[in-house]
């Protein structure tokens, strides 16, 4: 018999970072599996539309509503095949304040669960700090990708150090072919270009025109510098607001006089070919301006095509970064990223030392290490069969903290009652 899990997360075609991930994880799981194991997505849906989902989706979830939360608890307890639940969790991901309507669900569960949080926030106010208390004595088990965000659960939240696991972020192996010249030549690219690169989905956040501001003084040293920027602006962001930040960045291009220096690839790239344009570029720049992003899965991706790294010190580079495969530079500085692109564009051979290391560094981070640490852990939670020999893994029962009411006395008038719904 095989075992059931159900991961809860945003999933393809859904255009998202963690949907990424998770697609990526669970193809991994699935080839380094010892026992019969079945992964189930309950993708999340930010609204009542459809998506095209492959046959791995069972369920969907609307994250706004309430009633979703509790149905999806009673589906799980009463399916025996499925022997734990995973959730891929962003607090933008689900409804509430703090996206504490997954609470509706988790304390319904009768089943092992487990928890990935992809961002651990400083200093909480006291509604987050409740919320993130609330999960965490809702789940058996958490998973962070950094020292750093684990510290950081201990420290402001009081998470037991004991309960928190650390798998990094999982990166793809670089491409078979890795010849600079010859990636280059097969996407219409000069040899003798040197070639910058950021990838991922457009938002202000990001914020690229430092980058672009830093541009004037490394292209007066070196004029045949080229920046490319791969990814189309995140669905969410052109929801809102439209292309109005890609068009600031246009701008901005226009009124540097950068045109003949930096090409946008306006598209979702597959991942092979994102990873060739990472194999053929000189250096990596991170511009986030975010100080509590915990962990990028774009920062991952580029070292582990060998990428030198010019970024901004968010906790992964800060973690990661050490100076033999990148610089650190500040939150909005192009006059730094500018210094650091010239001081490594000049020293070719410190380049290539760096983008060696880079290498050496990740090889621990494939995507089958990082499914096998998850593996373990869920072995270690019986969520596989092999661990539960006729056994149900009904019979958990999880208390809710005062600060949290739920209230199910009929599915159409499902209430959580909590931080943002009093």
């Amino acid at each position: 018999m095989s075992s059931k899990i159900v991961f809860i997360t945003s999933y393809p075609p859904r255009e998202c970072g963690i949907a990424t991930y998770s697609r990526d994880l669970i193809r991994a799981l699935r080839t380094c599996s010892h026992v019969p194991f079945d992964p189930v997505v309950c993708a999340l849906e930010p609204d009542g539309g459809w998506r095209p989902y492959d046959a791995e989706v069972h369920y969907t979830l609307r994250a706004v509503s309430l009633e979703d939360y509790a149905h999806m608890a009673r589906e799980i307890n009463g399916n025996r095949d499925i022997h734990g639940v995973f959730i891929q969790h962003e607090f933008g991901l689900f409804g509430g304040d703090y996206g504490d309507n997954l609470l509706l669900l988790l304390y319904h569960l009768h089943k092992p669960a487990m928890i990935t949080f992809h961002t651990v926030l400083p200093s909480p106010n006291d509604q987050l700090r409740k919320t993130v208390h609330a999960i965490n004595q809702a789940v058996d088990k958490i998973v962070v990708m950094t020292n750093n965000a684990a510290d950081l659960l201990v420290a402001y939240y009081g998470i037991q150090r004991g309960k928190i696991a650390v798998i990094p972020h999982g990166i793809h192996k670089i491409p078979a072919e890795t010849d600079k010249l010859l990636l280059r030549r097969r996407h219409g690219l000069s040899a003798y270009t040197r070639i910058l690169t950021t990838f991922g989905f457009l938002s202000r956040g990001k914020s690229i025109e430092t980058a672009l501001r830093a541009l004037p003084s490394v292209i007066d040293r070196f004029p045949d510098t080229l920046y490319l920027i791969i990814g189309e602006t995140h669905p969410e962001i052109v929801r809102r607001e439209g292309e109005e930040y890609r068009d600031s960045l246009n701008r901005l291009v226009g009124e540097l006089g950068l045109g003949n220096h930096v090409r946008f690839i306006d598209r979702y790239m597959p991942t092979d070919e994102l990873l060739e344009y990472l194999a053929l570029s000189d250096i990596y720049l991170f511009t986030s301006k975010d100080p509590n992003q915990a962990v990028s899965g774009t920062f991952a991706y580029a070292l582990s095509c060998g990428c030198p790294m010019v970024s901004t010190p968010i906790p992964h580079a800060r973690e990661v970064l050490t100076e033999d495969i990148g610089v650190l530079v500040g939150f909005e500085q192009p006059g730094q990223f500018a210094a650091a692109i010239m001081a490594l564009l000049a020293a070719p051979q410190r380049l290539q030392q760096m983008s060696g290391k880079a290498l050496q560094v990740m090889a621990s981070s494939t995507w089958g290490a990082v499914a096998k640490a998850h593996y373990e852990i869920f072995d270690e939670m019986k969520m596989l069969p092999a661990a539960l020999p006729g056994e149900s893994s009904h019979g958990y029962k999880r208390r809710l903290p005062k600060a949290f009411r739920i209230r199910t006395p009929h599915p159409a008038n499902v209430r959580l009652l909590g931080v943002g719904h009093r």
